[in-house]
């Protein structure tokens, strides 16, 4: 089935409503949106790129020489690249641009929007019934399938259809049911750790360092062990409507340029436009400060920009921001000395210095952010007797080890001084410890 044209859908309340109208342009690698009239008048901007305006909205950027990319918050609805694998795979399309990709990822993507074959009634394309946690081990071997190359039988290609689209990257995943919500459980991937294990370590370790996480359990597999992460952009069987980093920061741009990603710009955002009530815009800013810290702590490099998400709180009201619980948080054992994500002056360089460096952005006082830096050390100093205690074994701990207890990170564990954050601190630039000379 070729697809040029396709209707976006809000699924946040009990009935669907149509959002307006999906094209592909750009010789393929893009998809615009046009708001249909009823939507104009009683709906609200999906981001803040799309204004309720009888306009037709171009993704930003120049598409023919850059990946293919959706307007706005719509390119949040595509699947991620393991879903993309999994629709190859499995569905086989003849073309494989992103509309396509965008009809193929289903029902149950990311957030409250939808995608349909009509603009006058819901037609997704549909998928069966989520697998039950009854169905992990089978699942498990369904994806080793994929990852492989095997063919799959129909019941096999019925229950990882879709592949599941929430946020995430390459590794294999897929949507399970567990008690009656949606869960994403992720496998072992032939990692040098028992890598979901320790997700759910780290996950439960940031926890103790006041970072809001989603809630994850281990699921025990006959060969390996895999994480489930609870969705939260399911509340009670409602779609919550929901942005990534990169959409809530591509948005606030100047039409036309393309911004740096990072976590001072992300702050920015939840300060300008986050929910006031309580100071949650100040609250959910420092908390940002201290996923930044933890990051760079624990070694988790690959924080990129699918890797955060905001809450779209009331869009039909206000369309404030809270951010999502944190997710995707696990040691990657680069070793590389930089994040996916800016941190601040210093660019992605990992050191505790740049996280410092623009602390006012998080709406901090260099002193204020010295605190939270002490905090999260405390907690991250605990890693190896709080991932043992989760179950981690000795030669995973060990082997952990040897970037957590580096010398890159170990030594700005015991250096940081949070007395030097009392009067203004020095400009010379610091010397990064990931350095060599």
């Amino acid at each position: 089935m070729r697809l040029d044209d396709l209707y976006l859908w809000y699924l946040g309340y009990p009935t669907p409503r149509y959002v307006g109208a999906l094209k592909l342009v750009a010789a393929g690698k893009g998809v615009s949106l046009r708001y249909a009239g009823d939507w104009l008048a009683n709906g609200f901007a999906l981001s803040e790129d799309l204004p309720l305006v009888d306009n037709e909205f171009f993704p930003p950027g120049r598409l023919s020489t850059s990946a293919p990319r959706a307007v706005g918050a719509v390119d949040d609805a595509r699947p991620d690249r393991w879903g993309e694998k999994v629709i190859r795979f499995v569905d086989k399309p003849k073309r494989t641009s992103l509309m396509e990709l965008l009809y193929y990822a289903g029902d149950d993507r990311f957030g409250a929007l939808g995608v349909s074959t009509s603009p006058t009634a819901y037609l997704p394309r549909k998928g069966g019934p989520l697998p039950r946690l009854a169905q992990a081990q089978e699942l498990s071997e369904v994806v080793a399938k994929i990852e492989a190359g095997d063919a799959l039988t129909t019941l096999e290609a019925k229950i990882i259809a879709g592949g599941g689209s929430p946020l995430g990257g390459a590794k294999p995943k897929a949507l399970i049911e567990i008690d009656g919500e949606q869960w994403v459980i992720k496998f072992f991937n032939n990692e040098y750790v028992d890598a979901p294990l320790i997700e759910h370590a780290t996950m439960t370790l940031a926890a103790q360092a006041g970072i809001n996480v989603a809630q994850t359990q281990v699921i025990h597999l006959v060969a390996a062990n895999a994480v489930a992460i609870r969705r939260f952009d399911r509340v009670d069987g409602q779609r919550i409507h929901s942005i990534s980093a990169g959409t809530a920061i591509r948005a606030a741009a100047p039409a036309g340029t393309e911004p740096e990603m990072g976590y001072p710009q992300l702050a920015r955002i939840l300060r300008r436009v986050g929910v006031s009530q309580g100071d949650a815009h100040l609250a959910d800013a420092q908390e940002l400060f201290r996923r930044m810290v933890f990051n760079i702590l624990i070694d988790n490099t690959d924080d990129h920009e699918k890797n955060h998400a905001l809450l779209v709180v009331s869009p039909t009201s206000n369309g404030r921001l809270r951010l999502a619980p944190a997710y995707d948080i696990l040691p990657t054992h680069s070793g590389q000395g930089y994040q996916e994500f800016i941190c601040g002056v210093y660019g992605q360089e990992s050191t505790l210095a740049n996280a410092m460096s623009q602390c006012d952005a998080f709406g901090l006082q260099p002193a204020q952010a010295a605190i939270q830096v002490v905090r999260v050390i405390e907690v991250v100093n605990t890693w190896r007797a709080h991932f043992k205690a989760i179950g981690v074994s000795s030669s995973d701990l060990e082997s952990l080890a040897e970037r957590l207890d580096g010398d890159e990170l170990l030594s700005q564990r015991q250096t940081f001084n949070a007395d030097l954050y009392r009067v203004a601190p020095h400009k010379r630039r610091p010397t990064s410890p990931f350095r060599r000379t």
